[in-house]
């Protein structure tokens, strides 16, 4: 496979890569030239953005959105549910987990024998709006991803969309979802359950500071993050690989309209 990487790359005229991590493997694995590697973060347009109304419910939600496989760590973060509700016997937190993969009836198993079935809901997958509905219920937003080379090199699709919508995370501390999420978000000690707990309950506790971290990570997705300022990078990308002048075509492009 790294064979077939570095032919790929020896192949290329540029590069696209989803972060900073992945374009150093590209520069030094692959030797491409540094301006030859464009990075286009993958995120939702500002317009996807549709915050849902408070319930008005007391219940404490803690949510989870994305792909349920053994490298999205959701074990731990039952185990860390199971932490809240009955080592520190809260009965005002539930849990939702959104998504479907290979590892979902092994957690639903799990959380059967944790006791679990009355705190926590399994959603399978659901259209948009249902994503965004319980994306603007949760009061905090997790990310339980386990530590790993893959994870720690990866910025999941997950940690843009919390941040759109304006709410705190919590997650274990790897390079590219801290480099994310920057101050949106507490980072627990990795693969530690008890912490990734404590952090949750912060939040549920502290609602200053879970509203400090959620306008943050709006912010910044504003800012930096949304496909608004990813799209010319990409067009500039294939501009590149074309060998055409993106700010040519975008000056053609204005007159032809006028």
């Amino acid at each position: 496979m790294v064979l077939f990487e570095r032919l790929t790359f020896a192949m290329s005229n540029v590069s696209i890569a989803t972060n900073e991590s992945y374009k150093r493997v590209a520069v030094s694995r692959g030797k491409m030239k540094p301006e030859n590697v464009y990075v286009v973060r993958s995120a939702p347009r500002q317009a996807w953005i549709d915050r849902a109304a408070s319930s008005g419910e007391t219940e404490k939600l803690v949510g989870y959105v994305g792909v349920m496989g053994a490298q999205e760590g959701l074990d731990l973060l039952l185990e860390a549910a199971h932490h809240i509700v009955y080592t520190k016997k809260r009965d005002d937190v539930r849990f939702v987990l959104v998504g479907d993969g290979s590892a979902r009836r092994d957690l639903e198993a799990q959380a059967a024998a944790l006791n679990l079935s009355n705190h926590v809901r399994f959603t399978g997958r659901v259209s948009d709006p249902d994503l965004k509905h319980w994306l603007g219920r949760s009061t905090v937003l997790v990310n339980p991803d386990r530590p790993s080379e893959l994870n720690d090199k990866s910025t999941m699709n997950k940690i843009v969309e919390y941040m759109a919508m304006a709410k705190p995370i919590v997650q274990f501390e790897c390079t590219e979802g801290r480099f994310s999420a920057q101050e949106a978000s507490l980072y627990a000690k990795p693969n530690d359950v008890q912490d990734f707990a404590a952090k949750i309950e912060q939040l549920l506790d502290d609602p200053a500071l879970a509203k400090q971290l959620g306008e943050y990570g709006r912010k910044r997705f504003e800012s930096d993050l949304c496909w608004e300022h990813q799209e010319p990078k990409l067009l500039a990308a294939y501009a590149a690989a074309l060998g055409r002048d993106p700010a040519r075509d975008a000056a053609l492009a204005s007159n032809t309209s006028a």
